[in-house]
């Protein structure tokens, strides 16, 4: 199934001190802010992964703020790659993996 026009999928790795500080939680809120589609989960190796589906800018947008984080994080590095972009409606958090 292709993406709409205008629309795009990426996954996103995010390294740094980003588990237990309330990164996945900012995620969703500013995911669910955007409309965008997907889901964000902790990786035992302390990364955080996410899947943002949604029109291309809001992506690009919601790409750039994980640079950031929430205040208490310590971003290090953010990984995107091209995703299929195969999700459920709506934004979720999944279990840690």
């Amino acid at each position: 199934m292709a993406l709409p026009e205008g629309h795009k999928a990426v996954r996103v790795s995010i390294s740094g001190r980003v588990q237990g500080v309330w990164f996945r939680g900012w995620t969703v809120d500013q995911a669910r802010s955007r409309s965008l589609d997907g889901w964000v989960r902790n990786r035992a190796d302390g990364t955080v992964e996410a899947i943002f589906v949604g029109p291309a800018d809001l992506v690009d947008e919601m790409v750039a703020a994980c640079y950031e984080g929430p205040p208490t994080a310590d971003v290090v590095e953010v990984g995107v790659t091209p995703a299929m972009g195969l999700v459920v409606s709506g934004f979720h958090q999944k279990p840690t993996i």
